[in-house]
């Protein structure tokens, strides 16, 4: 005996096949000698068991083609379950600035943006001043005559 399922799967589909291909001819052989048999009885009985017979070798024909197909499905569902047992979760933890660092691989720091070193520049300091709305300032302790 071997050790080994697909060895055995293997040897088990040639041994069934064999014998689905050694039952067909044997039928094919005893269907060609029960028709002459019922060619010369000419009897009813005779052309009956005949049909039998004709269905019977068909019934086998399609089980070697059903042996087949389940050892397609066989090795198919084999590499299906070969194929889908990797699942890959990663979890990066550290900061965005870390994680470009990372993604991008870059030995100097020109091209990430770090937010927590980042300091605006006087243009931008100036602009967002004069953005600001203007309030009005309001007297206080000052009455009108």
């Amino acid at each position: 005996m071997t050790d080994k399922p697909d060895e055995n799967v293997e040897n088990d589909y040639e041994y069934s096949k064999r014998t689905y291909y050694d039952l067909i001819e044997k039928g094919q052989n005893a269907l060609d000698d029960m028709l002459d048999v019922a060619r010369n009885l000419e009897h009813p009985r005779a052309y009956e068991v005949v049909s039998g017979m004709i269905k019977n070798v068909s019934d086998v024909n399609d089980r070697l083609m059903d042996l087949n197909k389940k050892k397609k499905d066989f090795y198919k569902n084999d590499m299906k379950q070969i194929e889908g047992n990797t699942t890959n979760n990663n979890l990066f933890v550290g900061s965005t600035t870390d994680l470009q660092r990372m993604l991008q691989n870059v030995k100097n720091n020109d091209n990430v943006v770090d937010i927590n070193e980042r300091k605006p520049s006087n243009d931008e300091t100036e602009w967002c001043v004069s953005r600001q709305p203007k309030r009005k300032e309001r007297r206080s302790g000052s009455t009108m005559d």
